[in-house]
């Protein structure tokens, strides 16, 4: 049973109630297909099951099977720079098959963001630094492959299909308030 290296923290991107008491890791990668299915099923899952439980997204992106990762990553990073990350994270999930640099800055545009700050921050070391930290975080905790989750800081080694995650979300539950 592998758990987390590195706790969730305030410089991790949260959606939800950020006092849930399940919590739902995920290093992902912008242009892994599994990646773009496991984003609908939290989607949905998080629909379902409201304040119970927080996501939280790590970059782990792939870069020798998807050249374009990378970038995305960073684009999602320089638009949290301006309190956009969730809005591109959820643009590059719906657009995997459109990455290319010229698309990302047109995401930012579409986001209504200051493009060239955005742009700015895209190249910035900082940013970088960033996204090679979540993965390096995501190695040190046993990920090897995307997506990845860890639920409750515990890896779940099961499917990321909306039922057997949605089972494994609720196991934890009732074990927070047992």
């Amino acid at each position: 049973m592998s758990k987390l290296f590195i706790p969730v923290g305030s410089k991790d991107h949260i959606r939800g109630n950020h006092h849930a008491p399940v919590t739902l890791l995920e290093y992902g990668d912008y242009e892994c297909p599994y990646c773009g299915q496991a984003h609908n099923v939290v989607m949905a899952l998080q629909a379902q099951l409201g304040d119970t439980v927080r996501f939280v997204f790590r970059n782990f992106p792939l870069t020798q099977i998807h050249p374009h990762a990378f970038n995305a990553a960073l684009a999602a990073e320089a638009a949290a720079q301006q309190g956009k990350f969730w809005q591109m994270h959820d643009l590059l999930f719906e657009n995997q098959d459109r990455l290319e640099d010229d698309h990302l800055v047109g995401y930012a545009s579409l986001l209504r963001l200051d493009i060239d700050r955005f742009i700015e921050d895209f190249e910035m070391a900082e940013i970088e630094k960033r996204v090679r930290d979540d993965f390096l975080s995501g190695v040190k905790s046993g990920v090897n492959g995307t997506p990845t989750f860890f639920i409750n800081g515990v890896r779940h080694d099961g499917s990321f299909q909306l039922p057997g995650l949605l089972a494994a979300v609720e196991r934890a539950t009732r074990q927070v308030y047992l």
